[in-house]
């Protein structure tokens, strides 16, 4: 599969979308009880603030993600994973035709449209 032209399913599609205010990022939100699940596609290179919140889980489907972790910085590409535990620092640089799936164990990470 060529990674530039990765597409979710219609099944992932109809789902709501979340409001993530980052240009270029298009996410469909499963909403748990206690956490959440972000099928997210990435048209746009987007550099990420240094931030922190709740426990994060993800897995790359396509492209790459740079990410600096509580200062060691990493590439993640196409079927590796990272976590990164709540309340640790961390900032990137997701490239443009980078898609994931990200869990927050956080139920109000993100908002529906």
């Amino acid at each position: 599969m060529d990674q530039s032209s990765f597409e979710f399913p219609n099944a992932i599609t109809k789902l709501s979308k979340a409001n993530i205010p980052l240009d270029g990022c298009t996410a469909f939100l499963v909403q748990g009880e206690n956490e959440q699940i972000l099928f997210m596609r990435i048209e746009k290179t987007i550099e990420l603030p240094e931030h922190s919140h709740d426990a994060q889980w993800g897995i790359v489907l396509s492209g790459e993600i740079e990410l600096e972790i509580d200062g060691e910085k990493t590439i993640y590409r196409k079927g590796d994973n990272y976590y990164i535990e709540k309340g640790i620092s961390h900032k990137g640089k997701i490239f443009a035709g980078y898609s994931d799936i990200t869990y927050f164990n956080q139920k109000d990470r993100y908002k529906k449209y």
